[in-house]
């Protein structure tokens, strides 16, 4: 948090600062402003990358914070030139972040925001933690410091640019980007006013352990899982569960109460794609379970079945294009490699989960997880906070989400949590978004649209005029494309009313009710 000071020097610059070009001379603790340009609506050429497309001329301010001796936090500022909607928007980052997310500040300074993004501290892939080797600060920076410090130096910014500060604040992400989220509204809660975290990835030490416990399950010899047999593994399990919610319609509404054994594909003969061998069934059984510790019980919850062969899904996140591709197995091994052990040629394949996952858990535990209940500071400066989750993900079980908000009411009590806090889960949809299922309702950021059909939108209702939100209606376009139209609608209920078909069209969300799970 700035100081006094700081405050009274950014409000002297600000009276004062009547051009963009001004912010360059701004001075806020451990951070340098080294960019003050004004650019203009169209097309511009960001930083290392493709261009991105603004439909409004902004003041863009970019510089590098060092709040520790080996920081170096980027930090971009950008805000409309004019026709502020008076409020500030922080965006987060997914995987091990490195990338100032451009287009992102690029929609949301069009939609007349002002927006501050950052690389936390590095630069390098999603899919990439060499950086964290021997860099305990630069991991901090990840953690939770960077993020927190792009809140206070960009609305400090943003403050001087326009005179005035913002009158509301928002935070919307998901993935690393939820975990980002969740740690703003528990270590920082006066940085965000209203809080959209998607998919969070807040158990971060026993999201990892369960990586690596599902790639060292594939590595058993002939475990591996080609993405050709996913298919016939999703319509095995859609065949046996598709249904149990009352209504076939390919989409598992609550993939918990599925009970489905990869054994009823077991190839009775020859292997092909239409079953699985021994060892592979051998596998999918433990990526169902979830890692079990040496006394059998569950460290953390499992991905849920009914979504194997989206795109978007397994292919990419569990079994890859080849033994060793997976997202699952480069997130884990470059976790443990540079973070937990500070040893790159730790093999995953020695991975031990009673004895890794402690260490794991110890070490990097207070710094990456964001898994406190304790919500309280940020329930009593009035903060709104939006959990939302697909259950097909393949990347971070739905049940996680689950157990955090339930952790909440346990802390807090149903009533006092429900002031402040709702979770929807999304049935068929993939991490983030995807999925052959209503996947779309506004999680992609504030877009200006119907409150009760888009989930930032509602956040803001919710934080503006304290309208609760007990139901996004969610579409799914037409071969994914919104120009395409509507192919159908589903609504989203508040956790835990469920949807439930009343009868008519299934393909309508007018003809589902939100109610109490049976």
């Amino acid at each position: 948090m700035l100081t006094g000071a700081l405050f009274l020097a950014a409000a002297v610059l600000a009276a004062a600062a009547t051009t963009c070009e001004d912010l360059a001379k701004l001075q806020l603790a451990n951070t340098t402003i080294d960019t003050a340009i004004s650019v203009p609506a169209g097309d511009y050429q960001v930083p290392g990358g493709p261009s991105v497309r603004t439909r409004a001329a902004f003041c863009r301010a970019a510089g590098v914070m060092k709040p520790s001796s080996d920081s170096h936090i980027t930090l971009e500022v950008w805000m409309p030139a004019s026709g502020w909607n008076g409020k500030f928007l922080g965006i987060g980052n997914g995987g091990f972040a490195g990338a100032v997310s451009y287009p992102a500040l690029a929609a949301a300074v069009s939609r007349g925001y002002a927006a501050a993004a950052t690389d936390t501290g590095h630069r390098a892939g999603g899919q990439d933690a060499r950086w964290a080797l021997d860099h305990p600060e630069k991991i901090v920076d990840f953690g939770y410091r960077a993020i927190h410090e792009t809140a206070v130096k960009g609305k400090a910014v943003a403050q001087a640019f326009f005179g005035k500060a913002a009158s509301k604040s928002y935070f919307v992400s998901c993935s690393n980007g939820g975990r980002q989220a969740l740690m703003e509204a528990q270590r920082f809660p006066e940085d965000y006013d209203g809080i959209v975290a998607g998919a969070p990835a807040n158990y971060w030490t026993k999201l990892l352990i369960s990586a690596a416990w599902g790639a060292k399950a594939l590595a058993e010899p002939g475990a591996y899982i080609p993405s050709s047999k996913l298919p016939a593994l999703q319509t095995a399990v859609r065949s046996a569960c598709d249904g149990i919610d009352g209504l076939k319609d390919g989409l598992l509404d609550d993939p918990s109460r599925c009970r489905f054994d990869p054994a009823s594909i077991q190839c009775k003969s020859d292997d092909g794609d239409s079953c699985l061998t021994g060892p592979q069934v051998a596998a999918l059984r433990k990526i169902y379970s979830g890692p079990l510790d040496g006394m059998g019980k569950s460290l953390f919850p499992s991905i849920s079945p009914g979504g194997e062969a989206e795109p978007g899904g397994w292919g990419p996140w569990i079994t890859g294009a080849a033994p060793e591709r997976s997202s699952m197995y480069a997130f884990s091994t470059q976790f443990f490699k540079n973070m937990v052990f500070s040893d790159s040629n730790w093999d995953y394949k020695t991975f031990d989960v009673d004895r890794d996952g402690a260490i794991a858990t110890k070490k990097m535990g207070p710094i990456l997880n964001s898994v406190d209940p304790d919500l309280r500071r940020f329930h009593a400066r009035g903060g709104k906070l939006i959990l939302y989750h697909g259950w097909c993900d393949a990347a971070i079980p739905a049940q996680n989400s689950i157990d955090y908000y339930n952790s909440v009411v346990k802390k807090l009590g149903a009533k006092r949590t429900g002031e402040f806090v709702r979770l929807f889960l999304a049935p068929g949809v993939q991490h983030c978004g995807g999925g052959s299922a209503p996947n779309s309702f506004g999680q992609a950021g504030p877009s200006g649209g119907d409150p009760d059909k888009d989930v930032s939108a509602a956040l803001e209702r919710w934080v503006e005029q304290d309208v609760a939100p007990e139901r996004i209606v969610a579409a799914q376009y037409k071969g994914q494309n919104p120009a395409a139209g509507i192919e159908r609608t589903r609504p989203l209920c508040a956790y835990p009313s469920v949807a439930r078909h009343k009868g008519g069209d299934a393909n309508d969300a007018a003809n589902f009710t939100c109610s109490a799970p049976k």
